[in-house]
């Protein structure tokens, strides 16, 4: 029954990050301001599908069992209703200022939940060397061992993170929000990407990565994003942590193309992957451009969607689409058919938007607001739907 329940409410983060990936479409699309579209894409889509992940993923990668599944209704409701009440505050919707800090509040309490929960799972192999890795996968063990370690670093990137939104109601924050925001998405999301990738992208794909890949993006991933939320007032720091970073995306890009070139195994998730850390090598290229030549609006812009919402977005609906095939879902429409539809969208609608802000293309900007507001919606979709089959 507690596997049960941890797996019907780690679906149901997923669900909520769906929700709220749309609702980040429809937030470009209307053209609101960047802070609504992080909170959304970021508060919203992204850490709601790693929270809900973490709690079926982290566990065995650490070889112990989650104790009780109490925690996830307590999280879900506090990081929900903490992300609607950030994304009103940075709407303007009501004139009352403490919205923002208790909706950073709420999101910080469940954080603390979150990991809370998975540290004292975890308690005992906190360095990750117990991989729960044997049988057939036991050559994978030096691979898995290494990725482990970028959990608890991600876990303290998103420990301060959550330590400044919990401040905030007190005083001025210790921090301010953009730089809050590079922790989260650099140090926590991507760093997660990058470690739970290098467990189960080779085990998906069937093939096994090069080795000495896998420090070239770890360390330099793991120091990146403090130089990068240290550096936002200081281009020389900002340069450094954006070298950093670069390094460790494109390593992580070569790793997966290597995995994908060595696999016979086609799915419609594993070439969202694809196309996901082909907009990371994208995004570090824009953001080692802005770390040169100043902050453009327009490069600004093109370079947090394409890290938002090309390398971290479309790397979550890859995986997504591993673990909950579309095929099993049963509502219309619910196919490894619309899948390749809704990511050939979403990856479509990213570039047009890319290439219509760089290049001054407002026509081809909008064509990608709809076409990433259409996939979008066929992605939460299937989603629905194959979560609806399992409920069935």
């Amino acid at each position: 029954m507690g596997a049960r329940r941890v797996s019907r409410w780690s679906r149901a983060f997923v669900a909520a990050g769906a929700a709220f990936l749309v609702a980040t479409y429809l937030a470009v699309a209307a053209g609101l301001g960047r802070r609504t579209v992080v909170t959304l894409g970021l508060y919203g889509f992204v850490f709601h599908v790693l929270f809900g992940k973490a709690y079926a993923l982290v566990p065995s990668f650490f070889d112990r069992d989650l104790p009780t599944a109490t925690p996830l209704p307590v999280q879900f409701a506090l990081s929900v209703s903490g992300t609607v009440a950030l994304a009103a505050d940075s709407l303007g919707v009501t004139d009352q200022s403490w919205i923002g800090a208790a909706g950073g509040a709420l999101w910080g309490l469940g954080v603390a939940v979150s990991l809370g929960t998975l540290a004292w799972t975890v308690r005992d192999n906190l360095s990750g060397a117990a991989t729960g890795t044997g049988g057939a996968n036991a050559d994978r063990r030096p691979v898995d061992r290494r990725a482990n370690t970028a959990v608890p670093v991600a876990g303290t990137y998103l420990a301060v993170a959550a330590a400044v939104w919990l401040s905030a109601p007190f005083g001025r924050p210790p921090l301010a929000t953009p730089q809050v925001s590079h922790l989260l998405a650099a140090g926590t999301a991507a760093l997660l990407v990058f470690g739970v990738g290098l467990r189960l992208f080779p085990r998906f794909l069937v093939a096994d990565p090069p080795r000495w890949l896998v420090p070239v993006v770890l360390v330099p991933g793991a120091v990146a994003p403090a130089a990068l939320a240290a550096g936002l007032f200081d281009r020389r720091i900002l340069l450094a942590g954006g070298v950093l970073e670069a390094v460790a995306v494109v390593g992580f890009a070569a790793t997966y193309l290597a995995l994908f070139v060595r696999s016979d195994r086609r799915r419609v998730g594993l070439w969202a992957v694809l196309l996901a850390v082909l907009a990371g090598v994208g995004g570090v290229t824009l953001g080692l451009t802005l770390a040169v030549v100043g902050r453009d609006p327009a490069l600004v812009t093109a370079h947090y969607r394409a890290m938002l919402l090309g390398f971290l977005g479309l790397t979550i609906v890859g995986a997504t689409l591993q673990f909950y095939p579309p095929s099993v879902g049963a509502w219309p429409l619910a196919s490894d058919r619309t899948a390749r539809v809704a990511v050939a969208l979403l990856a479509a609608g990213l570039l047009g938007q890319g290439v219509g802000l760089v290049g001054g293309l407002s026509a081809l900007e909008s064509l990608g607001h709809g076409a990433g507001v259409v996939g979008a919606g066929l992605y939460a979709w299937l989603v629905a739907a194959a979560f609806r089959s399992r409920a069935a």
